[in-house]
Order: C-alpha cells, then structure tokens, then sequence
C-alpha cells in the first residue's frame, strides 16, 4: 500500500510538470518552474527508498531527497516573496542561497559518520523499505532552516496582506496554503508515523508537494491576467497588427514577428546574428537613429500601403542592448495627408501669384507659434524678434567678409530659421520656465532638455517640406544653439567646428540678447557690460573666426537696441 501510495505521488507530480510545461509562459516565475522540476525527483527519489533492498541505495535515495528537499523549501520561500511583489535584493538572495547550500552540504554527511544521522538502519514493512535512525546534530540546522524559512513565508504573506494593495490577497491565500502543508506534513511523518493505519512509516511531504503544485497550476494561471503589461505586450504581439523587428548594436539581425515578415519579405532571408546589409532601408532608418535618437519616424512605402516604422532601443529591462523596430500600418493617415496635399496643389495652382503671400503666410505661422512659446517663458517678450534681427545684422556683415563661403539662401535660411531655436521649451514645466530666479542644477538639467526638444519639434514641422536646406538649418539652429566653441556647452557638447555654423550664428545673437534686454528677474545690462561679456567668450563660447564680423556688426546692434527701447 505504501509503496502504490509512493508511485501515484510520483506520477501525479510528473503529470502535474508536464501539465506546467504544456502551459508554460515566458512570464512564469522562475522559482515556480524550479519548484515543478525539483517535486518529481523528490517524489521519485521517495519511490525508489520505498523498493531499496540495501541500506548503501536507501542512502542514495534520500540524499537525493535532501538535494531537491532542501531547495524546495527555498523555491517555495522565493515565490512568496516573488509575488507577494515583496522585492529582494542580491545579497540577501546569495545568503540565503548560501545557507541553503551549506545546509544541503550537511545532509551529504548521510551514511559517511553519525553528525546527520546515528544509528541508521534499513526497515521493511508491508513490503515497503523505510529509514530507522536517530538523528545527529547536524539535522538540527535542517530543522531550524526549514522553520526560519516558513517563518519567513508567512511573514512576508502577512505583510503583503496587510501592505501591498497591488496584489491579491485570492494569490495571497493560496500561496499560504503550500507552506503550512508541507510544514505539516513534515511534521506529523517525523512525529508520528503511525498517523495514517493504512500508510505505516510513510512520508506525507510528497503529497503535501502534489497539492503544492496544484496550487502553483492555479496561481500561474491566474496570474497573467493580473499582470497587465505582460498581458498588453501578448495581446499587442500575437494581435498582428504591428510587426516587430529586433537587431544588437552591431546591426546583427535579432528576430522578427510574422507581420513584420510579411511587411518586409527580405526579413525571412536574413540569419539570426548575421548583420543586415548596410545598403537596407532598416539598416539607414537604425544609422539615422543612432546619429539622433530624437529621429525615429520614417515611412515606408509598399504598393498602395504606407507603413510606419518607429525605431527605438531595444531593452533587456536593465540596459539598452540593441534596436527595436515596430512597423504599423498608416496608409488612411496617409490618404487623408495625400488627399490634403492634393487639395493644397490645387489651391496653389489657382491661387499662383500669391505665393509670395503664402510663404509669408506660413513663416508668419512659425513666428506665431514661436511667440506663443515665448509667452510662457519669464522673458518681458520680443526675444524671437530681437534674436531674429540680431541673426540678420551679423550674417549682413559676415557676407561683406571672405571668411564664409555662404550664399544668399543661407542667409534668408538662417534668418527664417531664427524664430524657432527655443520652440523646445514648450516641453518644459512652467513651474521651471517662469522662475523668477536662478535654476537649481534639477531645474537646470530639465532646461537643457529644450535644446534636443526642440529639435524633434522642428523635426515634426518640417519634416514633410519641399526645402531640405531649410529642415536642417532649422534643426540644427534649435538642437545647437547652446554648444559652445571649447566643448563645455549642450545637449551634445560639440567643440569647435563640430557646431553647425548656423547655430554658432544663433548663439551670439542669442546671448547677446539676454545681456542687453531687460528681464523679469534682472535688469537689462550696458552695451559696454554686454560687448565685454561677448568679447571674452570668443574662443572659448563662441567662434573665435566671428570675432571680427561681430565687431563690425555692434554698432548696427547697438543702434537697433537703442531704438528697440526707446519704442
């Protein structure tokens, strides 16, 4: 009887894991998938010392027991802490790691001298082979591991009850019921053997472990729809809607879904951990990124579908290891666009000779659009205008030179582009935009974001314009226009030539401005305080090259000021 009572033990654990296996989800805790590999070579194991004939095999058998005993116990500990959502670090996890081992190491010393166990002998009864022994000293650490990590099962079910308002208290019960079973069990087969007249000598922790993974199917089960953002990443994925392409750093093709292969055919050639060919229009969309990550939007255009292609970086959950594509499908956003471009092209054949109207139409649109910007900040308003005829004095005297080989579009470009270095900070709180008083170094990092911010926004406006020139002299001047010359400014912090030179432009005039106009928080300084201030940066703020151009430039600076203050 006891041994039929062994081998259905054993069989309905191996049934249960292959139950577990069938239904595994990537998700699952890895403590819980231990827990179903360690309860079946525990049980067999259990099995086996029932039909030893030799004490030499009986000893095997439960040292074997011991080994996956011993992290069972640990398993079983961990996932309450696991989901319990009670977070454990790295060394107290190595301790207790450490103990359990160094506990296991002593239940070896079976068979080999008397510390674990004393007097040990090989009993048959009712056709059944049992262990009779006294134990030794050593068993006293199994005991007292064994009940400090109940303690600390219950302990931790306790405290998530009582704290932890994300997590079930239905997940919170059933994790409790494996621990008081198998502390149970482990105690009544010790104590009183005799307990069950049917099962002389037999150990109740086998089938306190069957139940353990009963409960364990059922908690798996439920806990996916308790976890939201595994349950959102599977609905996204296996949906189809959106294709997902994955490459490391060194472009080496990582895996993709069946949407995206269906997307991009070329994809089921590539080899896994081969590189895509740099000619590939991913391969240029992942360069484009990686030179600027605030440009990871591109199109992609097959047949009469559009598709877009957002690029992004590709995380383990602890750092950034590679790039990650997600393809969706834009072809009505694209329609209603096309079908706005159609009208436009209409609209300007009928309306041809007032280009000129629209064009000014459309710069008086960003120049609106910066000024309403400007109206959140703490300035006293006019620093897009002022900056903007700042740009213009100082290119009217750069073009008089033969330093610069720049045309008259660059000018007009440069100018127009003005307006829009500081769109970025329509991203920053007003709390921070409008202090009256110096940033503190927080308040200061969340300032700088405007610089790439705004660039991205620029992006965004003119990314569809027939003027590419014009797109990235925008870019540039708003992403830039705070570099300095000796390499000490930002985002980015560009030296010397590395800054476009329309941002080197945009910073003279922009600083120049900020010295000479009156704030809500200081007042506006003197024309000598503001050159003095100018004069010292060339070289180590601004281009040492514009020095000349801008001394030729500030009597024209100073006279446009004087009047500006007095209007």
């Amino acid at each position: 009887m006891v041994d039929l009572y062994y081998s259905l033990t054993f069989v309905i654990s191996l049934a249960l894991m292959l139950m577990y296996v069938f239904r595994y989800h990537r998700h699952n805790d890895i403590h819980i998938s231990l827990i179903f590999a360690l309860v079946p070579i525990s049980n067999l194991a259990q099995l086996m010392l029932c039909r030893c004939q030799s004490l030499e095999a009986a000893l095997v058998a439960t040292k074997v027991i011991y080994i996956s005993g011993c992290y069972l116990i640990l398993m079983i500990t961990l996932v309450v802490f696991s989901l319990g959502n009670i977070r454990l670090n790295r060394f107290v996890r190595l301790i207790l790691y450490t103990i359990t081992t160094a506990v296991l190491v002593c239940t070896q010393q079976i068979g080999r001298n008397d510390l674990y166990y004393k007097n040990v002998f090989l009993e048959h009864e009712d056709g059944a082979s049992f262990l009779s022994k006294d134990y030794g000293v050593l068993h006293t650490l199994y005991v007292a591991m064994a009940v400090s990590y109940f303690c600390l099962g219950i302990g931790a079910i306790t405290y998530s009850w009582l704290k932890k308002k994300q997590v079930s208290n239905r997940f919170l019960a059933l994790m409790a019921l494996p621990e008081i079973l198998a502390f149970i069990c482990s105690f009544v087969s010790r104590n009183i053997p005799h307990l069950i007249p049917f099962l002389p000598n037999a150990e109740l922790v086998p089938l306190a472990y069957d139940i353990a993974l009963i409960v364990y199917l059922i908690i798996t089960r439920k806990l996916m729809l308790y976890n939201i953002q595994d349950t959102v990443i599977d609905s996204v994925v296996q949906k189809g809607e959106t294709g997902f392409i994955s490459f490391d750093f060194k472009y080496r093709y990582l895996g993709s879904n069946e949407t995206a292969r269906k997307i991009f055919p070329e994809i089921s050639e590539l080899v896994v951990d081969k590189p895509i060919r740099s000619g590939e229009s991913i391969h240029k969309w992942m360069e484009e990124f990686k030179n600027n990550s605030s440009i990871d939007k591109f199109y992609y255009k097959d047949g009469d579908r559009t598709y877009l292609v957002n690029v992004s970086y590709l995380s383990d959950g602890r750092r950034k290891c590679g790039y990650q594509l997600s393809i969706t499908d834009d072809t009505t956003n694209q329609h209603y666009l096309s079908l706005l471009d159609s009208f436009n092209n209409e609209l300007r054949a009928e309306v041809a000779e007032k280009t000129e109207h629209i064009i000014e139409m459309h710069d008086n649109l960003i120049v609106s659009m910066a000024v309403m910007v400007e109206s959140r900040d703490n300035s006293t308003g006019g620093h897009i205008r002022r900056t903007s005829d700042c740009v213009r004095i100082l290119l009217d005297e750069i073009l008089k030179g033969n330093d610069f080989d720049l045309s008259k579009d660059f000018r007009r470009n440069v100018i127009k582009a003005a307006p829009m270095h500081d769109l970025g900070k329509i991203a920053v709180d007003d709390a921070i935009l409008r202090k009256p008083g110096r940033f503190t170094d927080e308040e200061f990092a969340i300032m700088k974001t405007h610089a790439a911010e705004g660039a991205r926004i620029v992006h965004e406006i003119l990314q569809y314009t027939d003027d590419e020139e014009f797109r990235i002299i925008a870019e540039n001047v708003a992403h830039y226009h705070h570099e300095r010359w000796d390499g000490s400014g930002y985002p980015e912090g560009l030296k010397g030539e590395e800054i476009p030179f329309e941002a080197r432009i945009m910073a003279i005039a922009d600083v120049y401005d900020a010295l000479v106009s009156k704030r809500v928080y200081k007042d506006n300084m003197s024309f000598e305080q503001a050159d003095s201030i100018i004069m010292d940066g060339m070289g180590k703020h601004f281009d040492k090259r514009l020095e000349k151009y801008y001394i030729a430039a500030r009597p024209h600076l100073e006279q446009y000021y004087s009047e500006s203050n007095n209007n």
